[in-house]
């Protein structure tokens, strides 16, 4: 799929503002046809865009969500009482955490803070080689770059860390209590919200560079939502105050506050928050890693992030890579 041209952005932009817009005033604004701009809306909606037709009245955007604004995210991260967020806005890219990824094996610089969002990502990616459904304009594509000096050791405790910043995030905006599965998921009534996905490059010595990649539903086109092969829930459901740019600010800022806590003192009070926001607290899960399978009590983390389960009145610790964890099928 191409990414949208001049008149497609424009056409959204005209859509963003709310209401109804005619396809002749449309064309009238950039100079088509009102076939062309037939085309135009056809194509965005095979993006994944909601744009009804209604005769007499013209096209409009059944959306909560709007459109990323980069001055708008300024403004918003600003009122939270930071400086300047070093945030990009993509239309349409492959992957948020791809485009950091490419950036840091060329050796370009990068400040730690750079954030990516997009409207849309034609590759994006979940745990395990899992596909992330992205359709334009509907939900959150996000990536941070953050350098972590006390090298790879010290970066397996992260996804906890990002998991409470987005609960941190969510709280504030919505006031919505979301829960947490291990190792990076985000939960709201037992449905998954939004997911996390940890990228590192670096040595075993030296420090560390890690791409954190945050998806979550915002307003999910029926459409798409027949891919998911799991529960899930998008904000929509559950809020009518939705703003991305919004966000994207609050997302910002609060990861900061959180990996800033991260740096200074580790996991140390944060995995007794986490427990506390367990999504599977108690409850008989089933772990897997590809190879083979086992089942136990959750008893949430330990202080350095790993997840504890109990068999036979026995705990133990089991740590990220390629474990998967569920609810057990009883």
């Amino acid at each position: 799929m191409k990414a949208p041209d001049g008149n497609k952005l424009a056409i959204l932009n005209a859509l963003n503002q709310g209401g109804f817009i005619s396809g002749q005033v449309l064309g009238e604004q950039l100079g088509i046809s009102r076939a062309a701009i037939s085309k135009h809306i056809k194509s965005l909606q095979e993006m994944g865009l909601d744009i009804f037709k209604v005769t007499g009245k013209g096209y409009s955007l059944n959306s909560q969500v709007g459109l990323l604004n980069q001055a708008q995210i300024q403004q918003h991260y600003q009122a939270l009482g930071a400086t300047t967020a070093k945030v990009e806005v993509h239309p349409i890219i492959d992957s948020t955490n791809s485009e950091l990824m490419r950036r840091i094996q060329a050796k370009t610089e990068l400040e730690s803070g750079t954030v990516i969002v997009a409207e849309m990502q034609q590759l994006g990616r979940g745990r395990r080689g899992r596909v992330w459904q992205s359709p334009f304009g509907a939900n959150l594509y996000y990536s941070y770059f953050w350098r972590l000096d006390d090298g790879i050791q010290a970066a397996m405790g992260v996804s906890i860390v990002i998991g409470l910043a987005v609960y941190d995030a969510i709280k504030a905006l919505y006031n919505i209590e979301v829960e947490l599965k291990w190792p990076n998921d985000i939960y709201l009534n037992k449905q998954k919200l939004a997911g996390v996905l940890v990228e590192l490059d670096a040595q075993p010595q030296g420090p560390c560079q890690l791409v954190i990649g945050i998806g979550i539903n915002l307003q999910m086109p029926e459409s798409f939502s027949q891919h998911i092969d799991q529960a899930w829930t998008d904000l929509s459901q559950h809020t009518q105050q939705l703003n991305k740019n919004q966000l994207v600010a609050s997302l910002t800022y609060y990861l900061e506050q959180r990996l800033e806590q991260y740096s200074e003192s580790g996991l140390q009070s944060m995995h007794q928050q986490w427990n506390a926001l367990n999504a599977f607290a108690g409850e008989c899960v089933e772990l897997n890693t590809g190879h083979r399978s086992w089942r136990g009590i959750c008893e949430g983390i330990d202080p350095q992030g790993g997840i504890r389960i109990r068999q036979d009145g026995e705990v133990k610790s089991y740590y990220g890579g390629e474990i998967s964890l569920r609810k057990a099928q009883l």
